[in-house]
């Protein structure tokens, strides 16, 4: 009996021994291991460890443990509504006419016509360039002095005088959607095509035959047989978007007076302009809990089960 008991243990103990094939793919494995903590996992813990610390640049030599203030002065700045206003109009805005845009290019797309290629580079192009350059780009044509957009409304008589849509507080921020729209529509474009491209071409057969109008096909062949790349992508989009202080750092800095400010862009001027570490830190953290709880509740709601396939 002891002998029969003591041999699952030796066994056991085995479990936790490589031999040396496991033992070289471990090794080979390490360096990326310690990479992907030290470039990701560690930034989020020390991120953490920070939003509960009075971690200003200005004064490294005070730095201690504050609790939930850093919290607690975020919320109730004044600033903080209009910046979760912001957002929303940000995300919400941007991403239904992205979606509805790129959506009608990848539908014409989808057919072979003369030019196919060219079109598509145009569409496309977009996507191959940065955000904080295409920032730069439209504050240039947004501009109120020489931009392209007031000369053109000027000249096609919808304006009588020129507008300041970056200086302006009422016009800033549907300025950088607009520019955020013409970024995104590519994503979309590109994503839905291929998702198009892959519809067996006998569901429209068979939906002819039915007596189906291409407005039926649309809505009962197309859409629900695209639908898993439709969840997915408009998940991933909401996610960057939210994430994507790049292009209104380049048009508007966050400004006139915050009026352009989302919670991204507010994170970093905390970091830029204050210095204040532990703030932007607890902001960044509010982030994370936001989008934790959009992807949770629209993966919940759309009932996902497939939403990774493309």
């Amino acid at each position: 009996m002891k002998n029969r008991e003591a041999t699952p243990l030796r066994g056991a103990g085995r479990l936790f021994r490589l031999n040396r094939t496991q033992t070289f793919i471990f090794l080979c494995l390490l360096p990326t291991l310690l990479l992907v903590f030290g470039f990701t996992y560690f930034p989020i813990l020390k991120g953490i460890s920070v939003a509960f610390q009075n971690y200003s640049l200005f004064n490294l030599t005070d730095v201690h443990f504050v609790g939930l203030q850093n919290f607690r002065t975020v919320l109730a700045g004044d600033q903080f509504k209009t910046i979760l206003k912001n957002t929303a109009l940000w995300v919400i805005i941007s991403l239904v006419l992205q979606f509805v845009i790129g959506f009608c290019l990848a539908l014409l797309m989808r057919r072979s016509f003369r030019g196919r290629g060219v079109y598509q580079g145009f569409v496309f192009y977009s996507w191959a360039l940065s955000g904080f350059l295409i920032g730069i780009i439209w504050r240039w044509l947004f501009n109120g002095q020489i931009g392209v957009i007031n000369d053109l409304l000027l000249k096609f008589g919808l304006i009588t005088e020129r507008i300041g849509f970056l200086s302006d507080p009422k016009w800033a921020l549907f300025s950088v959607i607009v520019a955020n729209v013409w970024y995104g529509v590519a994503f979309f474009a590109i994503m839905l095509l291929a998702a198009l491209q892959s519809v067996p071409s006998e569901l429209y057969e068979a939906a002819e035959i039915d007596g189906a109008s291409r407005f039926n096909q649309l809505f009962h062949v197309t859409i629900p047989y695209i639908m898993p790349t439709i969840i997915s992508t408009t998940a991933l989009r909401v996610i960057w978007i939210f994430n994507f202080p790049d292009l209104i750092y380049g048009m508007t800095n966050g400004g006139p007076a915050g009026s352009t400010h989302i919670l991204t862009t507010y994170m970093l001027d905390k970091i830029v302009f204050s210095g204040d570490y532990g703030q932007a830190s607890a902001i960044g953290i509010i982030c994370i809990a936001i989008l934790a709880l959009f992807t949770t509740f629209y993966l919940f709601a759309t009932r996902a089960e497939k939403a990774g396939d493309f």
